[in-house]
């Protein structure tokens, strides 16, 4: 951890949240995530939301293809991120869904 930090030290991904509240309240409500472990970055992540995710990437001007896609929790969760800069932090965008038991069945056939 970095230790010594204090609130000042956050300016960057604080602001960058300030201006997002300011310019696209109207998107879904992410999950917010400032840390002195990464004091330049500003992650909002969306639990079972792909479209808040997607509305958000669109508004923020990031292309599909910058996304990446992968999985966890052995293949049951879809995950998908992007970052962008905005406003001089490191903007992480982070999407969480669960892969449809179906899905899993059918994949591992």
């Amino acid at each position: 951890m970095n230790e010594g930090l204090t609130l000042d030290d956050l300016a960057a991904p604080l602001r960058a949240l300030r201006l997002l509240a300011a310019d696209f309240g109207h998107l879904s409500a992410p999950a917010v995530r400032v840390t002195p472990i990464y004091p330049e970055r500003l992650e909002l992540a969306f639990h079972d939301d792909l479209a808040g995710f997607e509305g958000w990437r669109d508004a923020l001007g990031i292309a599909p293809d910058a996304v990446t896609h992968g999985t966890q929790s052995g293949g049951r969760t879809r995950v998908l991120r992007s970052s962008v800069e905005y406003a001089g932090a490191e903007l992480e965008l982070v999407a969480y869904a669960r892969i449809p038991a179906e899905a899993l069945v059918g994949a591992a056939a």
